[in-house]
């Protein structure tokens, strides 16, 4: 899409194409049992800590495929939100943008940290990227935690690997 297809509105937004996807991920970083099974803290650092592992296994998965654009457009999405989100805490004009860099510059490091892990299906390698990555909450039994949360990141992986690059962009295959 040109800049003045996008300053003129006269062409669709490629990122509603993956909006129903996005909604999702938050969705399932949002799931309770990762507050209270997983010891993931309930709070502004945990819940980024699961939008960004979650948003970063369901990137992979695309990443492997043809869905690579889809995948930018998902980062896309996540720096909209982020946004959204840092100017409804208060934060100013001028700080958001240094803050979304330092955002995207974490998300990237978790997105790599992650992907290797993954890909190669190594449970070890994901739980010292968990370890490193999830803020638990306070007396959780981190190592528990670590395994809890790993666990339950590589079944979604694998889940994630069996549905065609379709149902993954419609969201309709991780409901």
């Amino acid at each position: 899409m040109s800049l003045l297809s996008r300053l003129l509105g006269t062409a669709p937004d490629p990122r509603e194409g993956v909006r129903p996807l996005w909604h999702r991920v938050i969705e399932l970083a949002r799931d309770p049992a990762y507050y209270t099974e997983c010891g993931v803290a309930d709070s502004v650092a945990g819940r980024f800590d699961m939008i960004t592992a979650v948003l970063s296994a369901v990137m992979v998965r695309l990443e492997a495929s043809d869905l690579r654009a889809e995948s930018a457009l998902l980062a896309e999405l996540f720096v909209e939100d982020m946004d959204g989100q840092l100017r409804e805490f208060g934060v100013n004009d001028v700080v958001v943008g240094k803050r979304i860099g330092k955002l995207m510059s974490v998300l990237g490091g978790r997105l790599g940290a992650y992907r290797g892990a993954l890909n190669a299906g190594d449970a070890e390698r994901l739980a010292g990227a968990v370890a490193r990555n999830v803020t638990f909450a306070e007396g959780a039994d981190e190592a528990a935690s670590t395994t809890a949360v790993t666990e339950r990141m590589m079944k979604f992986f694998n889940r994630l690997n069996r549905f065609s690059d379709a149902e993954m962009i419609s969201a309709s295959a991780i409901w």
